[in-house]
């Protein structure tokens, strides 16, 4: 399994406290069988994050894992707020990019219900050269998550659900609807610590969306063709088509 979403980076933003918290967390992704993990630290003013440095941020992680015998490869990303988005040139684009493939951003909506300014942040990096992958759109609930997602789906954008709301008796319900409607392409672990919150772990996730019988042949897919794709820079075009209840 790839993880495209994850606060691995040490001390950096609001993820891993320090490396032995990045490490325990790389420990938690091998355990629960993730390959590889795309460090995604945030891009937005309340963090200082410098784009140019995670490439050897990384790196460094990279060899930490390496010399303490953990298995898992971590690559480079960010996930960019939708309201940073105005301030990056394309040349920190391309370096956030996940996997640095030069193609798609994970792209954080603003608080609250998804509103008009996700649209235009998503035309806009198109305009540009990118594509988005919306980030956990199970925060921003509203009458109408469905449709907008359906909307935004049509212009070019995949959807990331957060594995770990799938094993929570609320939300499980809301996210297997939005998948069985064609509306949830990944999943993620968007863990920030082996101390306390989400673990990084994809595997219940998954479990509960194989469970729904309608998207059982859609797992391989969503786990590791599609986030593949997406780290090698890569255009996808999902094999479902979004349903507009």
């Amino acid at each position: 399994m790839i993880d495209l979403h994850c606060h691995i980076l040490p001390a950096l933003d609001d993820g891993a406290l320090d490396l032995d918290d990045a490490v325990a967390m790389a420990r938690q992704g091998e355990e629960d069988g993730v390959e590889t993990v795309c460090a995604t630290p945030h891009i937005r003013h309340d963090h200082d994050v410098v784009i140019g440095e995670l490439a050897r941020r990384v790196a460094e992680l990279n060899a930490e894992l390496r010399g303490r015998g953990v298995g898992i490869r971590v690559t480079t990303g960010a996930e960019v707020a939708e309201t940073a988005l105005p301030g990056l040139t394309d040349d920190e684009l391309r370096l956030a990019s996940l996997g640095g493939g030069g193609r798609w951003i994970l792209l954080e909506p603003a608080p609250g219900p998804l509103g008009d300014s996700l649209d235009a942040a998503v035309e806009a990096l198109q305009r540009r050269g990118f594509r988005s992958v919306i980030a956990h759109p199970e925060r921003h609930p509203h009458a109408q998550l469905g449709a907008h997602l359906a909307r935004l789906v049509r212009r070019g954008a995949l959807v990331q659900a957060t594995a770990a709301m799938l094993e929570h008796e609320q939300a499980s319900p809301v996210i297997v609807e939005l998948a069985q409607r064609g509306l949830v392409h990944l999943l993620a672990s968007d863990a920030h610590s082996s101390r306390a919150g989400r673990p990084l772990r994809l595997s219940g996730g998954f479990a509960a969306l194989r469970a729904a019988e309608q998207l059982a042949g859609r797992i391989d897919w969503m786990a590791r063709e599609a986030p593949a794709a997406i780290l090698a820079g890569q255009d996808v075009d999902p094999p479902f088509s979004p349903v507009c209840a």
